[in-house]
C-alpha cells in the first residue's frame, strides 16, 4: 500500500512532526512503514505500507490519518463533499437484493448529462488534486470516471463501479448467476458463470461480478452521458469465492475480501459523483440505499462491549510512566479510532464503559481487542519489562516422557523426525481413517486439498517420503508423532500417534559391498524397538488373508501386520499397496507404520535396570534342534524367557535350515545359542547340564527335539 504524506498533512494540518518519524510512530502501533522515499521540496514522502490483513479500515489515507490523529491526540476532520442540486427524477431505477446473504447494501446515484473527458481536460478542484496525487503515486490515470473510483477507494478506502446507465435495462437486482450465464468482464474475457457467483444484473443479463470486476457491455466510453453510480457493501466470502473461481484478484476484491465499512458506501458514491460533475451534468433524484437488515445488524449496529478500566489495567500491568494508563487515557484512544464511549456509574478507580464499536472495524468483538488497540497507540515499548505473575509448579505433560523415549529410540536408530501438515484431503481422510466415519470436515478449509483435520499420520508421512525419493535421496527414514483427529466437528477427539516411512536401503559391509533395500524385517525391527520402550507384557505381529479384509487398504495385502501389545490393537506395518506407490510416482518400495501412541502410553514405560559385570568366564552352548514348521520364533522365544534361568545371559537363532538331510518336510532344523555366566563364581558342569536339560525340555513341549538322538545335543 502507498501512502502519500503530502495527502495525510492536508487531512491533518496541525500534524507536525517529520515524515521519519510519524513512520516510526505507526510502525509501532502496528500500521508498518516498511519504506519512505522523498518526492522532492512540497512533495512530501510516499510511505511504503504493510497493512495486515484484518485492517483493512487503515488500507487507504483516512484510515492512515485516523491513527495517526489519534497517536497525537488530533482532531481529524470529517470528509464532506459538496453535491450540486438534485433533480427531480422522473421514475427513480428499481434495485433489488436478492441474495440477502450475499449483499448487505446497494446504493445507486443517477447522473445525467455527464461529460466522460481524458484525465488531461479535467476541471475542478477535486479533479486537479486527484491529478496531482495519481502523479506522486504514479498511478496511471485514465478518465475522469475510472479516475474517480481510484481515488474513492485511495482517499477513504471503500470500492464503488460505474455503469453506463443507458445500456442497462429495467432496473438493477444483485443476485447469484444462473446455470450457463456467460459475461464479458472489463479484461476483454468472456467468462461462463458459476451459479454460486455473486453478479449485478439487470432485468435480462449480468452486469458484473459482484465486488470484484465491472462487465464490458455497460462499461464507460466516451459516448456515455449517463451514468449509474454504486457502491455497495459485499460480503466477503462470496467476493473471495467468486474472485478465486475466475481466477481474478482486483483492487476491489483485495478490499471486500477483507471486509469494508458497510457504513462507507454514502460517502464513496458522493464522491465519485462530486468529481464526475465537475465536468458537467446533473444528479437526477435522491441516491437510492436499498440495505438487509440482518446484515447491518451484525457489521454497522453491532452490540456495545463492556469495558472495565481495571480490567485494562490487570491485562496490560505497569507502564513506564508512574501516572499509567488513566480513564482519560482510555477515552481519548478509543473515541480517536471511532468507538462511543457511554461511562457507567463507578468510581474513578474502576471506571466502566459501553463502548459501540465503529463500523469499519470488524476485527475488534469483545473486550480483550479494545484492551489490545488501547495498549496498541499507547504504545507497547511504553510498558514496564515484568515477567507474568506465576502461582504454582511447572507440569509436565503425561505424554511427554514417551514422547522423548521414542523420540530418542528411533533418532539412535538412524531415523530423522518430521512434521507433516495437520490437514489432509477428503480422498485421504477417507482412505486412511481407521473406522469409517472418523474423519472430521473443516468448516472454512484453505483449499480442497487441505479440506479435513488428518484422521491418519499416513497422508503427510507419504507426502514426506515421496517428495524426498523425487528429490534423488537414496536413503530416506522419517518418523512422526503428532495428534490426529476424529469423531465429529461438533465433538472433536485427539489422539496422539507415531508415524515411520523408510525407502532405500543400506549399503552392506565387506569386500563385496553392494547396495541393499530396506525390507518388511527392517521395518518390523524398528518397531520391535519402539514397543520395547515399554514394560508390555506380551507383544506379537499377526497377519490376515486379503479375503478377509481386515488389513488397511493402504498396505500390501501380503506384506503387511498389525501389532497388537497386551491384547490392544496398537498399530499397522507394511509395504506401501502398489496401488498407493504407483499413483505417487514412486518406484521404489516404500514401507510405512502408524503405532496407536494413545494406547502404547496406558503400558508405562520399561526402567533401566543396571546389573553388575561379571569377572568369571562366560560359556556358550549351542543346541542343534528339529522345530515344527509351525513353530515361531517369537513363542520359542518367549518359553525360553519363562525358564526364568538367571545365568543365561543371551540365546538367539545362530542358524536355520528348511530344507537338508535328515529335515522332515514339516520341520525345520535350528542352531539355537545361548551364553551362560554367573556374577559370582564360575559355573560347573553339572549346573551347566541342568540348564541345557531344561532347555531341551522347552523346545520338546513346543514338539521339537534334538537332532541327535545319541549324547546331550552339545555341540
Amino acid at each position: 500500500m502507498k501512502i502519500l504524506t503530502i495527502w495525510l498533512r492536508t487531512l491533518l494540518p496541525q500534524l507536525t512532526v517529520s515524515d521519519a518519524q510519524l513512520g516510526e510512530d505507526l510502525t509501532l502501533r502496528g500500521i508498518a512503514v516498511e519504506g519512505i522515499h522523498d518526492l522532492g521540496a512540497g512533495n512530501g514522502s510516499l510511505f511504503e505500507m504493510d497493512i495486515t490483513t484484518n485492517r483493512v479500515d487503515a488500507m487507504n489515507h483516512y484510515g492512515v490519518a485516523r491513527e495517526a490523529a489519534t497517536i497525537y491526540g488530533l482532531p481529524l476532520p470529517t470528509i464532506t463533499v459538496q453535491m450540486p442540486a438534485l433533480r427531480p427524477s422522473v421514475e427513480p431505477i428499481p434495485v433489488r437484493i436478492e441474495a440477502e446473504d450475499a449483499c448487505g447494501r446497494f446504493t445507486a446515484r443517477v447522473l445525467r448529462d455527464v461529460r466522460i473527458v481524458p484525465t488531461g481536460e479535467v476541471r475542478g478542484p477535486m479533479s486537479e488534486f486527484a491529478a496531482r496525487m495519481f502523479t506522486l503515486l504514479e498511478q496511471k490515470p485514465i478518465s475522469n470516471a475510472v479516475d474517480a473510483s481510484n481515488f474513492a477507494w485511495l482517499a477513504m478506502g471503500h470500492p464503488t463501479h460505474t455503469f453506463d446507465l443507458d445500456r442497462i435495462t429495467g432496473g438493477i437486482v444483485v443476485r447469484r448467476a444462473r446455470k450457463g450465464e456467460r459475461l464479458k468482464t472489463l479484461d476483454g474475457v468472456e467468462r461462463t458463470l458459476d451459479p454460486e457467483d455473486l453478479i449485478v444484473a439487470d432485468a435480462e443479463k449480468p452486469l458484473a461480478l459482484a465486488g470484484v470486476m465491472g462487465g464490458w457491455q455497460t462499461m464507460i466510453t466516451p459516448a456515455t452521458t449517463n451514468v449509474l453510480v454504486e457502491a455497495a457493501w459485499f460480503d466477503p466470502m462470496a467476493v473471495r469465492r467468486t474472485a478465486r473461481r475466475h481466477g481474478l484478484h482486483t483492487d476491489a476484491s483485495h478490499r471486500f475480501e477483507r471486509g469494508a465499512d458497510f457504513n462507507a458506501a454514502p460517502l464513496a458514491s458522493e464522491i465519485v459523483s462530486a468529481m464526475l460533475l465537475e465536468n458537467g451534468g446533473s444528479v437526477e433524484g435522491e441516491m437510492i440505499d436499498v440495505r438487509v437488515a440482518t446484515i447491518e445488524k451484525r457489521t454497522a449496529c453491532r452490540e456495545p462491549i463492556a469495558l472495565a478500566l481495571s480490567e485494562v489495567h490487570r491485562l496490560l500491568g505497569k507502564t513506564v510512566e508512574p501516572e499509567g494508563i488513566s480513564a482519560t487515557t482510555v477515552e481519548a484512544v478509543l473515541r480517536g479510532l471511532g468507538c462511543e464511549l457511554r461511562r457507567q456509574p463507578s468510581s474513578a478507580d474502576s471506571a466502566q464503559w459501553q463502548v459501540t464499536l465503529p463500523s469499519w472495524r470488524l476485527d475488534v468483538e469483545r473486550e480483550i481487542d479494545l484492551i489490545e488497540e488501547v495498549a496498541r497507540v499507547y504504545g507497547y515499548n511504553q510498558f514496564a519489562n515484568t515477567l507474568p505473575a506465576f502461582v504454582g509448579s511447572v507440569k509436565v505433560r503425561s505424554e511427554a516422557e514417551v514422547e522423548a523415549a521414542v523420540s530418542v529410540k528411533l533418532r539412535a536408530a538412524g531415523l530423522h523426525q518430521a512434521i507433516g501438515s495437520t490437514f489432509c484431503s477428503m480422498d485421504e481422510a477417507h482412505l486412511f481413517e481407521p473406522q469409517p466415519g472418523m474423519a472430521v470436515e473443516l468448516g472454512n478449509p484453505l483449499s480442497a486439498e487441505a479440506g479435513m483435520l488428518r484422521p491418519s499420520l499416513m497422508p503427510g508421512m507419504l507426502a514426506m517420503v515421496a517428495g524426498n525419493l523425487h528429490r534423488d535421496v537414496a536413503d530416506v527414514r522419517l518418523f512422526e508423532m503428532g495428534t490426529v483427529f476424529g469423531g465429529s466437528p461438533d465433538r472433536v477427539e485427539e489422539r496422539t500417534a507415531l508415524a515411520l516411512g523408510l525407502a532405500g536401503g543400506d549399503a552392506t559391509e565387506g569386500v563385496f559391498a553392494q547396495r541393499r533395500d530396506l525390507d518388511f524385517f527392517d521395518l518390523k525391527g524398528m518397531v520391535e524397538q519402539v514397543v520395547e520402550c515399554f514394560a508390555a507384557r506380551s507383544f506379537y505381529f499377526d497377519q490376515f488373508a486379503p479375503e478377509e479384509k481386515l488389513t488397511p487398504e493402504w498396505l500390501h495385502p501380503w506384506r503387511a501386520a498389525r501389532l497388537t501389545v497386551d491384547g490392544m490393537a496398537a498399530g499397522w506395518l507394511g509395504e506401501l499397496h502398489p496401488r498407493l506407490a504407483a499413483e505417487r510416482k514412486l518406484k521404489k518400495r516404500v514401507l510405512v507404520a502408524e503405532i496407536y501412541l494413545h494406547r502404547l502410553q496406558e503400558v508405562p514405560l520399561r526402567k533401566p535396570k543396571s546389573r553388575e559385570i561379571s569377572r568369571y568366564q562366560p560359556v556358550r552352548r549351542d543346541f542343534s534342534l528339529l522345530m515344527p514348521r509351525r513353530v515361531n520364533w517369537a513363542a520359542l522365544d518367549s518359553a525360553l524367557a519363562e525358564l526364568n534361568i538367571g545365568e543365561m545371559t543371551e540365546w538367539s537363532a545362530r542358524e536355520v535350515l528348511t530344507a537338508g538331510a535328515g529335515i522332515p518336510g514339516e520341520s525345520f532344523a535350528l542352531l539355537l545359542g545361548a551364553t551362560f555366566q554367573a556374577t559370582d563364581r564360575t559355573l560347573r558342569e553339572d549346573e551347566l547340564q541342568e540348564f541345557a536339560a531344561r532347555i531341551v525340555a522347552a523346545a520338546e513341549k513346543l514338539g521339537g527335539r534334538l537332532r541327535a538322538e545319541s549324547g546331550n545335543g552339545l555341540q
